[in-house]
């Protein structure tokens, strides 16, 4: 009765905690800008199990892609086990599972879970040395000094942990079966633990229990805490990349949205449209501060890996210029939960001074974007930093006017000559003569 007390209120905390940072990035997404996206639901479904579910765009890297997939098979499949244990542990059982799938099928389940569990290690390994060892550029940015950095490692170096106690937690239990031991019941033989068993066949049966109790404790508070630090961690697009793949843009990834308002004046004045005599509500141009973004850029933000994909295929960062599109949606999470902390600790929050544009993200990055998409195409989960710059970059040069004064020169151009060089448009086919 004493552990069932002891793990109800372990697992009750946990879920204290989890929902409460889960309702704080919830409200946190909502103080963007609201915009709807509710159509084409059938192709939305398709796309999501294909991106989220499915993984698509991580093979495009082959290789990387299947390590990615073990990992996540053996996340995803192996926490059905976590539901028995969360069983046993409120209820005082033991493997409680056992007699309703009966001994053989119960005994194939638990080892096909061995199976991706040690897959998950070698996995595991192999990123720690990617992310420590190999010169990979995308994993030695500036952006991923100190908590980036060493938030990756801790959740590959967690997954070791988790996945060795499990295999700990079975080699005891498999050595108390075949003593006959009070509540062991026999559930076959162990694949994979079970070669672990002749290093512990001469404890001592109490010992044997104190050990796989303690792994069990282990094993069980670290899920919980792991699924507690996600919530804090770039590890929350495990969740996240389902609904942000179900709200990504359908449409042309080149397409750039205009601003209704905008296009609604431009079209009176060239008679495309009938003035209804209430000019439009303009508002502020672009975002200056994560608040004037939408609710689905700060959705994507949240939802980002930081995997670096789109900042290894930014032509800008590749000629050396500041600008990583990663860095930019890190800028802006990082922004959004400032507000929000802030929001927390003062129910009279009107701000603290500080913005986006300027206070995280440069005026020299948003002026380095090429407009190119690669990074929208390279992202697994389809974040599109590239609105988010232009959101920024419109604001710099519509509200800030803080434009290059060659960008004054071709704005100019533009507007008087139909084309971004000043010559007139009679004048543009000179170049063809003779």
């Amino acid at each position: 009765m004493i552990s069932q007390i002891a793990f109800f209120l372990l697992f009750a905390s946990m879920v204290f905690f989890i929902r409460r940072r889960v309702l704080f990035i919830a409200r946190n997404i909502r103080l963007g800008r609201d915009i709807q996206i509710d159509d084409s639901k059938a192709e939305r479904w398709k796309n999501m199990l294909l991106m989220a579910l499915g993984q698509k765009k991580m093979f495009d890297r082959p290789i990387v892609g299947i390590m990615h997939l073990l990992i996540y098979a053996g996340f995803f499949l192996i926490n059905i086990e976590v539901l028995e244990i969360v069983l046993d542990g409120l209820l005082g059982t033991h493997r409680i599972f056992l007699p309703l799938l009966g001994e053989t099928f119960y005994s194939l389940l638990l080892n096909f879970f061995e199976v991706l569990a040690l897959a998950v290690v070698v996995v595991c390994v192999i990123f720690l040395i990617r992310r420590n060892v190999l010169p990979i550029a995308r994993f030695r940015s500036p952006e991923l000094s100190s908590f980036p950095r060493l938030d990756a490692n801790l959740i590959l170096v967690s997954e070791i942990i988790l996945m060795m106690a499990f295999f700990g937690m079975n080699m005891a239990d498999a050595i108390l079966q075949s003593r006959g031991t009070e509540h062991y019941h026999a559930c076959g033989p162990f694949w994979i633990s079970g070669f672990f068993t002749p290093l512990a066949e001469s404890w001592s049966t109490a010992a044997l229990i104190v050990f796989e109790r303690s792994l069990w404790w282990l094993h069980i508070a670290g899920i919980l805490g792991f699924a507690l630090y996600v919530t804090y961690s770039k590890h929350l697009h495990i969740a996240l990349a389902f609904p942000n793949t179900w709200y990504a843009r359908l449409n042309q990834k080149g397409e750039m949205r205009n601003m209704d308002s905008i296009t609604t004046e431009v079209k009176i004045a060239l008679g495309l449209a009938q003035d209804s005599g209430t000019p439009p509500a303009t508002g502020s141009f672009g975002a200056k501060d994560a608040t004037d973004l939408s609710w689905k850029h700060l959705m994507d933000a949240y939802s980002c890996s930081e995997c670096g994909r789109c900042t290894s295929v930014c032509p800008a960062n590749l000629t050396g210029k500041k600008l990583s599109p990663r860095k930019i949606m890190m800028d802006v999470r990082d922004r959004i939960t400032e507000i929000g902390d802030g929001m927390d600790k003062n129910p009279d929050w009107k701000g603290d001074g500080k913005s986006l544009l300027g206070d995280y993200t440069t005026q020299e990055e948003i002026l380095a974007c090429t407009s190119c998409n690669a990074c929208v195409e390279a992202c697994p989960i389809q974040i599109n930093p590239l609105d988010i710059i232009l959101e920024m970059r419109r604001y710099s040069i519509m509200e800030a006017t803080q434009a290059p004064a060659s960008w004054n020169s071709m704005f100019s151009n533009l507007e008087n000559n139909g084309a971004p060089w000043a010559m007139p448009a009679s004048e543009r086919g000179k170049w063809a003569e003779g």
